[in-house]
This record gives structure tokens, sequence and C-alpha cells, in this order.
């Protein structure tokens, strides 16, 4: 079972948020709000994409590149974990 499976309802419940924060900003650009409120609208918008995408590359590399029950010979585990927090500064 993949990562995406096992981890549907909460990466769905991110989604259906990300859903929501999209419908803020269309509302916004409908009443014809000012460009700080739609800047900050995307701005959330983009930290939640980020976040998902996070989540999903760090499920990844864990489950499929160093999980040793399932790869024992896998990528170090130490490196994995240095990649992953270059990946999650970067998605910030």
């Amino acid at each position: 079972m993949t990562h995406t499976v096992r981890e549907k309802q909460k990466l769905l419940a991110r989604v259906r948020r990300m859903k929501g924060q999209m419908e803020a900003i269309e509302r916004a650009l409908e009443a014809e709000a000012g460009c700080e409120k739609v800047l900050h609208l995307i701005a959330g918008v983009r930290g939640a994409t980020a976040g998902l995408m996070a989540e999903v590359v760090e499920d990844h590399v864990r489950t499929h590149l160093v999980d040793p029950k399932t790869h024992p010979g896998a990528l170090n585990a130490e490196a994995a974990e240095q990649l992953l927090d270059v990946v999650r500064t970067y998605l910030k």
C-alpha cells in the first residue's frame, strides 16, 4: 500500500482546505478586493501547496527510498534526513 493511500484522508483534508483558500481568492477577485488582500490569499495557497508537496515528498522518501524493511540496501538514512531538510527549506 502506498503512502498516499495510507494517508488518503489526511491528504484529502489538506486539499479541501486549499480548495477553500482558492475559493476565497475567487470571491476576493469577484468583490474587487484590493491587491494586498488578494496577494495575502495567494501567499496562503502557495504555502499550503508547498506544505502538501513537502509532506508527500517526505513520505515518498521514507517509504520508497529508505525503509529498511522494504529496501534493505536503501540510501543512507542520515543522508535522506539531510535531503528532506533541504526539501522542506526549499518548499517553505
